[in-house]
């Protein structure tokens, strides 16, 4: 038998979710304009660099891709870039990997243009990053799936939702690894600056951000990396490119579909990968 005073003991019930939802319909009513406002900014800005990527002859993308490997990490990656992405064109999914690309040239410019400002004042601030740090590991353990389903909420289905659950999703590593990059930094080398006269401006344009480039680089990539994966979810929302093609092989139970969707998406992560880390470690002087 159980304690009868345990069994009188009842735990409110809380309607979390009730609030939430009352709290998202708040915001939509409320900060409609703005909603507005990011949709036709943020889908401008993914439509004008799919057109600067579909417009060329894919042949001639795949040099210029090649050319870029060449350039920066040497012959191996530009021969692996030249065959994979002819595979691509081969697979006739060239078009949708050119979609995929601008969806997270998008989103990352976005996540890295918000992420380390607040990496930088995180660095600068005890306080502030106290306070943004389990505001980033709420970020990080979220379900994407509920970012999408917000981001749907707010700014419709098409490839805007799948921009704006991107950035929530993949901005924790910018924010944290400039932080990281720039507490690493030498105090004695920063205090030498100062002892030259340097203002904090210039220190942390001309000491901190240089040398703490390649945790922020690191950073860069890692969005990169999650900005892809999210990518491919938010075909669900209509998105376009590999993710829809994905979603589609998955609905419809074509194994071969969904394959070939899933290598291009491998082999536009790889690429973007090598290419983000070359520009990483360095010697510094």
């Amino acid at each position: 038998m159980g304690d009868p005073m345990l069994a009188q003991v009842t735990v409110p019930d809380l309607p979390v979710g009730s609030w939430v939802s009352d709290f998202v319909d708040f915001l939509n009513s409320s900060l409609g304009w703005l909603f507005g406002f990011i949709r036709t900014v943020v889908g401008t800005l993914t439509e004008w660099i799919e057109g600067i990527l579909i417009a060329p002859d894919p042949l001639l993308m795949v040099a210029i891709f090649t050319l870029i490997a060449f350039f920066i990490k040497g012959w191996k990656l530009a021969v692996f870039t030249a065959a994979s992405f002819l595979l691509i064109i081969s697979m006739g999914r060239f078009e949708e990997t050119m979609v995929s690309l601008a969806l997270v040239i998008v989103a990352v410019l976005i996540a890295v243009v918000v992420g380390a400002p607040l990496g930088i004042l995180a660095a600068r601030s005890d306080r502030f990053s106290s306070v943004v740090r389990p505001v980033l590991d709420f970020m990080q353990t979220m379900p994407a799936f509920i970012y999408l389903l917000l981001a749907v909420f707010f700014f419709r289905l098409g490839a805007v939702p799948g921009v704006m659950a991107s950035v929530v999703f993949a901005m924790p590593p910018a924010v944290r690894l400039t932080e990281l990059g720039i507490r690493q930094v030498d105090r004695e080398v920063v205090e030498a600056a100062q002892a030259f006269g340097a203002k904090p401006r210039e220190v942390l344009w001309g000491v901190q951000l240089p040398l703490a480039r390649p945790s922020i680089m690191a950073g860069i990539n890692q969005v990169i990396m999650l900005t892809l994966s999210m990518v491919v979810i938010a075909g669900l929302a209509g998105a376009g490119g590999l993710g829809e093609t994905v979603v589609s092989g998955v609905q419809r139970f074509q194994v071969g579909l969904g394959i070939e969707g899933g290598l291009a998406v491998v082999i536009l992560a790889i690429f973007l990968d090598r290419v983000t880390a070359s520009f990483g470690p360095s010697e510094t002087r």
